[in-house]
């Protein structure tokens, strides 16, 4: 069943929309808090996006960008937006099509459906990102996204996150991530390991995450 993630904040369109989809057989998702679109994008993991232009705090094309930085799911804007500069504008944040208001059910699910046929007959459009209270890790760039803040990350310092996010709230032990940080092409010691997570402890303070890594006497270091 096809996931259809709804970004409209007003609920009579959201409405209409919502029912006449899921009588499609589509499984739906609306949107309700505009501040973390795209925490509930990766929360909720949708097969396609539809997504309306003007939305408090932030609009569509905000979001679709953001929303690009880690995955290609399919987004589709729904606007009463009609110049030649929006759909212009819609593209180049990665839009897939663009559907004017007011429109017909019958045109927006044949819009859905050949959108879908699209991008899942010959693309790959998972989502490359972890999550943990909010922080996203792009696993495609190496990107660190919060609150709408980003920070590019080096090699190692990805990898430290990495590890202590996909363990979070347990403790990982210093010796656990220099082994990870080994591999076979480099050796990392212990004074390495040391600078490598001041300089990301520097970066996540830059982002607002000044205590998310937690160090834990004689054991190692965990996230909160």
């Amino acid at each position: 069943m096809y996931k259809i993630m709804i970004i409209e904040d007003e609920e009579k369109i959201r409405n209409i929309i919502t029912d006449s989809l899921k009588k499609w057989g589509f499984d739906i998702y609306s949107v309700e808090d505009f501040s973390n679109v795209v925490g509930e994008f990766v929360s909720y993991s949708p097969s396609l996006v539809l997504m309306d232009i003007n939305l408090p705090v932030f609009d569509g094309f905000h979001w679709c960008n953001q929303i690009r930085n880690i995955s290609k799911v399919p987004v589709l804007f729904l606007s009463s937006r009609n110049t030649n500069m929006d759909i212009v504008m819609a593209v180049n944040m990665g839009g897939d099509d663009y559907i004017t208001k007011p429109f017909s059910m019958e045109v927006l699910i044949a819009k859905i459906n050949a959108v879908l046929r699209r991008t899942y007959s010959y693309s790959d459009a998972s989502i490359d990102v972890i999550n943990y209270n909010g922080v996203l890790l792009s696993l495609k760039d190496n990107t660190l996204l919060y609150e709408n803040k980003s920070t590019e990350l080096t090699k190692n310092e990805f990898k430290i996150l990495y590890v202590l996010m996909k363990n979070h709230e347990r403790i990982v032990s210093r010796e656990k991530i220099m082994q990870e940080l080994w591999e076979d092409e480099s050796f990392i010691d212990d004074n390495t390991l040391t600078v490598n997570i001041n300089r990301l402890r520097r970066k996540l303070n830059e982002i607002g995450l000044g205590e998310y890594i937690k160090t834990v006497k004689n054991q190692g270091y965990m996230i909160k």
